[in-house]
Formats: C-alpha cells, sequence, structure tokens
C-alpha cells in the first residue's frame, strides 16, 4: 500500500510540474478570438506557429532570425568555450601551485555574479568598440558565461584520468601536446557532450545580456519572443508558440548526444 500511495504522490506531482508546459502548448494552439477563455474545449489551429515562423499574417516580429541568431551566437560562445576551457581545465586538473584553488574559485565566481552588476559597465565598453548589437560582441560575452562552467566540470573529468596514460604517451616519442589531443582528449568525450550541452543551454537561455547589449541585428529568441506583447493587446498565443519553438534546438541536441550525456553526467561528477 505504501508503494502505490508513493508512486501516486510521484504521478500526481510529475502531472503538477508538467502543467505549465501543457497549458503552453493549449494556449499557442487557441484561435485569437477564444484566447482568454480558460476552457479546454476550443478548435486548434496553427495559426499561431505559422505566424510566429514568418508564414501567416506579419506581425512585425522577425522572429526566425532571432532564432537564428540564438544558434550563431550560442553555437559560437560553445564552441569559443570549448577552445579555450578544455586546455585550461586540463591544466588546472594536471599542474597544482600556490593558490591554483583561489584561481579556479575566480573563475567560478564569474559564474555566480549576478549579470546587472556588470551590464553597465558591458554596455558603456561595447558602444565605445562597436560591439554593441553584433554577433561578435554577443559571443564574447556569452563565454562569460558559459566557459567557467566547462573549465569547472571539465578539471574532474580529466582529473578522473590516469597522470600514467599520459606519461605512458610521452615516453612512447609523444609531445605534451600530442598526449593532450590524441590521450586524454578522447577519453573524456562523454564529459565534452554533456558540458557543451549545458554550456549550450546557458548560453541559449540568457536574457539579460542580449536585453541590454543588443537592439535587432543580434537579438535572440529570449528576448525576441516578449515582442509579441508589447501593443495595446498582448499575443499570448504567439509568445507560447514562439517560447515552444525556442525549445527545439535544446531538445535536438540533447537526444542526440543522449549515449554519451548519461555517460558523461556519472563519470567525474563528483570529484572537486
Amino acid at each position: 500500500m505504501l508503494g502505490i500511495a508513493a508512486d501516486g504522490a510521484l504521478i500526481l506531482y510529475f502531472l503538477f510540474a508538467l502543467f505549465p508546459v501543457v497549458w503552453m502548448v493549449i494556449l499557442s494552439l487557441k484561435p485569437a478570438n477564444e484566447l482568454f477563455s480558460t476552457y479546454f474545449s476550443f478548435t486548434p489551429t496553427l495559426d499561431s506557429y505559422r505566424t510566429v515562423l514568418g508564414a501567416g499574417q506579419d506581425e512585425g516580429v522577425p522572429f526566425v532570425r532571432f532564432f537564428l541568431n540564438s544558434l550563431v551566437v550560442s553555437l559560437g560562445a560553445v564552441g569559443l568555450s570549448l577552445v579555450i576551457g578544455l586546455p585550461a581545465a586540463y591544466a588546472a586538473a594536471r599542474w597544482r601551485f600556490r593558490g591554483s584553488e583561489n584561481l579556479m574559485f575566480t573563475l567560478l565566481s564569474f559564474r555566480f555574479a549576478p549579470e546587472l552588476t556588470v551590464i553597465i559597465p558591458l554596455f558603456v565598453l561595447y558602444q565605445q568598440l562597436g560591439l554593441f548589437d553584433t554577433y561578435v560582441g554577443m559571443i564574447w560575452v556569452l563565454q562569460l558565461v558559459t566557459l567557467p562552467l566547462i573549465v569547472w566540470i571539465m578539471r574532474s573529468y580529466f582529473a578522473d584520468l590516469s597522470p600514467e596514460l599520459e606519461q605512458a604517451a610521452l615516453l612512447d616519442g609523444y609531445t605534451r601536446k600530442q598526449a593532450f589531443f590524441r590521450v586524454a582528449l578522447p577519453l573524456v568525450k562523454p564529459g565534452i557532450a554533456a558540458v557543451s550541452l549545458l554550456a549550450f543551454i546557458f548560453a541559449w537561455n540568457n536574457f539579460v545580456f542580449p536585453l541590454i547589449l543588443t537592439s535587432s541585428e543580434a537579438q535572440t529568441v529570449t528576448v525576441g519572443a516578449l515582442s509579441f506583447l508589447g501593443g495595446d493587446r498582448p499575443k499570448y498565443n504567439l509568445t507560447a508558440a514562439a517560447a515552444l519553438v525556442s525549445v527545439i534546438p535544446p531538445l535536438i541536441l540533447a537526444l542526440t548526444i543522449q549515449r554519451y550525456l548519461v555517460r558523461g553526467l556519472s563519470f567525474g561528477a563528483v570529484k572537486s
């Protein structure tokens, strides 16, 4: 009886947690004339998705461009962070020196620090350097979000590798660089897949930086979806459709690397 009650409680909690998503789907399928009805009985329509994707009535919001902008800046930020972060994580795992832990904690503090504390100086600098509302500017600022995450998590993966593997490669004539690329990196592929997905999600979902540091050309979906709420009558159905469309890339990426993700999240994740 106790097991049945526990299962029932878990199912109820699952339904409770899933209800906001279900409500978003319902809202995105509602026609405009039934938008403010709370009844579940309505005639579903895909007009909201057609409008969001540019195939329906013009709402003056280029959401498809915002969607592509998010792909470019998120992938760019993750790629840049991997190029910088993987060697940094390897070095942090293999070489310890006085103050190394303080240095790592300082790097991690960039991830913990509220974005609002640095947004004004960044805004001024971006205006002066010509980086405001550009892809380069957004990629550079989003890697401040993704780089600390990659370095901290990947350090644990590299620390779990036995140093004897690289020492054997060095005895075989490999350089330290070759040992890193040919021995260490292939062994942590599951970790790279897992941390890349997490970093992509953080970059994709970021709201404050695109809100302040872009206006139109490099604006992302997190800010662009709210454009449907402007005007005299907010279009909640379009906002819901835009939000659901914006979930597609992280979902596809998670399904694509699923076999690496499960192993990656468990391998090396508890080692400090």
